[in-house]
């Protein structure tokens, strides 16, 4: 059993976990994944690793809160216990010296883009981190991110706060005036993801991109995380996560994460109104002992 150490919630559905897991701790690199079960009774579900301590023994994830699994988890405390956490899984992120990169996250990608940041600032880079949310209050890991990053923007759908507009609109503006830039690193909703690559493309600027398939082994064997990169299949699980954004086909990725949308939607609506069951019960057994 995994133990949940500490929880904290960064923003409306969002939150972040730290969980004793001692031998995923000391074998981590930053790009790694985990893939965890509730209980025995729940699925299989991949997260990125945000940081880890290996002297502690400890793995920090953040999870958004989308459908029933991540509910679930939601729903744990410190003290409880995950019953698995399978890891680390996943080719680390390739980390160089370029000299100037740019750390791209949108939404809850911004926790997947911290240890990546992290280890290229580590490696002697220039960098330069741009967060993208839809509004203010969906903002993560900003100062964590301002203390690694030589600079740092924000973008807002809403222009609640930073910039209006989205991530490569900043992205731009920041090659105008910066030509040194190597490489970019983006992680976050796959249409984000797709905007980057094609906003890199015509000018050769290397991408990195984090692939988010269907996933349910982790180890290459169910097939079901498959992506087409440059007319090849690849695995996401074994061959990834990060490809080159400029060769990945993100319309059959789109499409394929779209497969089992109606069910997931029915599975949360059924495990909601369990919820609702259990507080109704456990309301009027307090009205009764009262």
């Amino acid at each position: 059993m995994f133990e949940i150490l500490s929880k904290d919630t960064l923003a409306q559905s969002i939150t972040k976990f730290v969980i004793r897991a001692p031998f995923v701790a000391k074998k981590h690199k930053a790009g790694n994944f985990v893939i965890l079960r509730v209980n025995d009774h729940g699925e299989r579900i991949p997260l990125t690793i945000v940081d880890s301590d290996p002297a502690e023994g400890t793995i920090t994830i953040i999870v958004q809160t989308i459908g029933k699994t991540t509910k679930l988890l939601s729903l744990q405390k410190a003290g409880d216990s995950l019953l698995d956490v399978a890891g680390p899984l996943g080719n680390p992120t390739p980390i160089h010296n370029y000299g100037t990169v740019v750390c791209i996250g949108g939404g809850v990608g911004t926790a997947e883009v911290y240890p990546i940041a992290t280890a290229l600032k580590n490696a002697g880079n220039k960098l330069v981190t741009i967060v993208g949310a839809r509004t203010k209050e969906l903002v993560i890991l900003e100062d964590e991110l301002k203390k690694i990053s030589d600079e740092f923007m924000i973008t807002t759908d809403d222009g609640s706060y930073g910039m209006k507009g989205l991530v490569t609109h900043a992205l731009g503006q920041y090659l105008k005036k910066d030509t040194t830039v190597k490489a970019v690193y983006a992680i976050g909703p796959i249409i984000m993801m797709k905007a980057v690559s094609e906003f890199t493309k015509p000018v050769g600027l290397k991408t990195f991109v984090s692939l988010n398939p269907i996933m349910m082994d982790g180890t290459g064997m169910c097939g079901a995380c498959r992506v087409s990169i440059g007319g090849e299949t690849k695995f996401a699980c074994v061959d990834g996560p990060e490809f080159d954004g400029h060769d990945v086909d993100f319309e059959e990725l789109m499409t394929r994460n779209r497969s089992y949308m109606d069910l997931e939607k029915v599975s949360l609506e059924r495990f909601n109104k369990e919820l609702a069951g259990h507080e109704c019960k456990a309301g009027k057994k307090e009205v009764a002992n009262a």
